[in-house]
């Protein structure tokens, strides 16, 4: 069996690429959109990959391009590279369409490899639209239909936290230091440690007691 999996370098899909790797091979789908911080994800992704808990298993980097820039004006946060606060809701930082146009790209491109099966890693209480469960099925048939290919869009972490995410991470060795959580990368590529995903990473860490070995360019706000 072949699973491709859309890899971010995010701690939630580089967790989900090893958790897949414990039953299937793995095809990592890189998605480019041309939002601000794709290039510090794709240096992450690189070292990620190198890591021993991928070897054997999960075949190298498919990268692939699908702009949003012909969408996404100019002055869009995500393409400005300014994301909004802190402590600010998920809802403003929703990205229309996301969802719909990975899945899209990665559809096609999955059927070309021959993998029947498409993992992402969206999380409990996500409030988007394109993060339900019946956005999902619809996908699957739609995309099974529309490539005359069986094809399951798969969200094996859909019920868990974040929390969760990291405990089965440390439990899977995987390197938790090579991912990366922020809409506005330092070089390095580091964490801002100012956008409100790398708040959720430091709460998540807090809150399970594993000691957070990210690098952040500034101090938490709070």
């Amino acid at each position: 069996m072949l699973t491709a999996v859309l890899l971010s370098g995010g701690l939630d899909s580089a967790v989900l690429v090893a958790e897949e790797a414990v039953r299937d091979d793995v095809y990592p789908i890189y998605v480019s959109v041309g939002l601000a911080w794709e290039q510090a994800e794709i240096a992450m992704v690189e070292q990620l990959l190198r890591a021993p808990v991928f070897a054997g298993r999960v075949d190298p980097l498919a990268r692939v391009a699908f702009t949003m820039r012909d969408v996404y004006p100019p002055t869009h946060w995500a393409i400005r590279g300014e994301p909004p606060a802190y402590d600010t809701p998920d809802e403003d930082v929703y990205l229309t369409g996301r969802n719909l146009v990975l899945l899209t790209k990665a559809g096609v491109v999955a059927a070309r490899h021959g993998a029947h099966r498409i993992a992402l890693g969206p999380l409990a209480g996500n409030p988007f639209p394109d993060a339900r469960p019946e956005f999902f099925a619809s996908m699957s048939n739609s995309l099974s239909l529309g490539l005359a290919h069986a094809i399951e869009v798969a969200t094996p972490f859909l019920e868990w936290e974040k929390e969760d995410v990291i405990k089965r991470g440390v439990e899977l060795d995987v390197p938790l230091a090579l991912t990366l959580s922020c809409m506005n990368p330092a070089p390095g590529p580091t964490h801002c440690g100012l956008c409100s995903k790398c708040r959720e990473r430091r709460d998540a860490f807090a809150a399970t007691g594993v000691s957070d070995p990210s690098t952040y360019a500034n101090v938490s706000p709070r």
